[in-house]
């Protein structure tokens, strides 16, 4: 399997400048991309030089409707059907863009949150 690419810094900025200030949104990276989360549940990332959003069902299909958008399948025959990849054309349409991103948010928030994981230990016990 080939390595994944990095996003493009201008993808990173795009999707930066499309979040909204919302107290319920986490920031972090997942495999290395930048990530949303709501109550521990992804809402939104970049996967190479996709920008993908998670929506239900009824947005997920207008979405989908929109020319150039697809199923996000990270890895062939992989689909995460719940995950749209939005047309690059709307990567130049920050207005449009935030709204697919509050829709997800929407929906991350109906979901059952997750539960944080303990972080491993750094000190390993040895054995004499």
């Amino acid at each position: 399997m080939a390595a994944w690419k990095k996003s493009s810094p201008e993808l990173v900025r795009v999707f930066h400048e499309a979040l909204p200030d919302d107290p319920r949104v986490e920031q972090r990276q997942m495999f290395g991309y930048p990530a949303v989360f709501v109550g521990g549940n992804m809402i939104a990332c970049l996967h190479e030089e996709r920008l993908v959003v998670r929506l239900g069902e009824v947005e997920r299909a207008k979405l989908r409707a929109s020319p150039g958008a697809l199923v996000f399948e990270p890895m062939k025959g992989r689909p995460m059907a719940e995950y749209t990849v939005v047309p690059v054309a709307m990567h130049g349409k920050p207005a449009e863009l935030r709204a697919w991103i509050v829709k997800a948010i929407s929906y991350g928030v109906g979901l059952p949150a997750k539960a944080k994981k303990a972080k491993k230990s750094a000190t390993k016990t040895r054995r004499a």
